[in-house]
């Protein structure tokens, strides 16, 4: 018996180093995907800073898990008695990945490969969009986030994007004259950082917003604040645009 189960474990951790390399350290029969990953215990270790934000019993609710990349935030809302959970990536390695690891958890998640600019497609608004880790990552992340608002998210998203600069929300006037200049030489005026070769050796990190800047794009876009549990995560409900933005262009 000893024996056998010796030869499973070697087994399941063979696979598990030929589906490398893993960004989300996840536990598989009590095999870690990435022990040594640079960040630590990820993302396991910011997930216990915030999984206080959603509830503990999601009661068969919809979830839609956009840049799903391993399946760590899937299979935990599974965990949480979600109903229909769906995770999406652009990346065919992260979903070989996601897909071995809910069939090793037992949990009945689906996973596509999919753009976030294809959302569309889905036809269906979900009660919980997960949206973390991706936009400074996306050419076009206001296009995205108004696509999200259009087409998928039909009550919460729970938000997280890389931060940089200050840290502080200013309090702006609602306008200011075009002779105006000095606002935008404050270091906590609303910014992106455009990222034109890389950033953290990755050629993919395009737009690095301040705390501000985040946060405005979000309400821009019709999401409402309602928690920020932790730096950089932000848990929203669908709202009202800005009476200047209009629906997205069909892609």
């Amino acid at each position: 018996m000893e024996a056998r189960k010796s030869r499973e474990s070697h087994s399941l951790q063979r696979e598990i180093a030929e589906l490398g390399p893993w960004f989300h350290n996840m536990r598989i029969q009590g095999v870690e995907t990435a022990p040594d990953h640079f960040l630590g215990d990820y993302p396991a270790f910011k997930w216990k800073n915030f999984q206080h934000a959603l509830p503990d019993d999601l009661e068969g609710r919809s979830v839609l898990d956009i840049g799903c990349n391993a399946g760590f935030y899937s299979l935990e809302m599974k965990r949480r008695n979600a109903g229909r959970v769906l995770g999406i990536d652009s990346d065919p390695h992260y979903l070989r990945q996601a897909h071995f690891a809910a069939e090793h958890s037992g949990l009945d998640v689906e996973f596509r490969q999919m753009s976030i600019y294809e959302v569309g497609k889905l036809n269906e608004k979900f009660d919980l969009v997960i949206f973390m880790g991706v936009l400074y990552h996306l050419r076009h992340p206001l296009l995205a986030l108004d696509l999200l608002y259009e087409h998928v998210v039909g009550d919460l998203m729970l938000f997280q994007c890389l931060q940089r600069g200050d840290e502080r929300t200013p309090d702006l006037q609602e306008d200011y004259d075009f002779s105006e200049w000095a606002v935008f030489d404050r270091p906590d005026y609303p910014k992106l950082f455009f990222i034109e070769e890389r950033y953290a050796s990755d050629p993919t990190n395009w737009f690095i917003p301040n705390k501000a800047a985040m946060e405005a794009m979000l309400r821009s876009s019709g999401f409402v604040i309602e928690a920020n549990p932790e730096r950089e995560v932000y848990l929203c409900r669908r709202g009202e645009r800005h009476y200047m933005v209009g629906p997205p262009p069909q892609t």
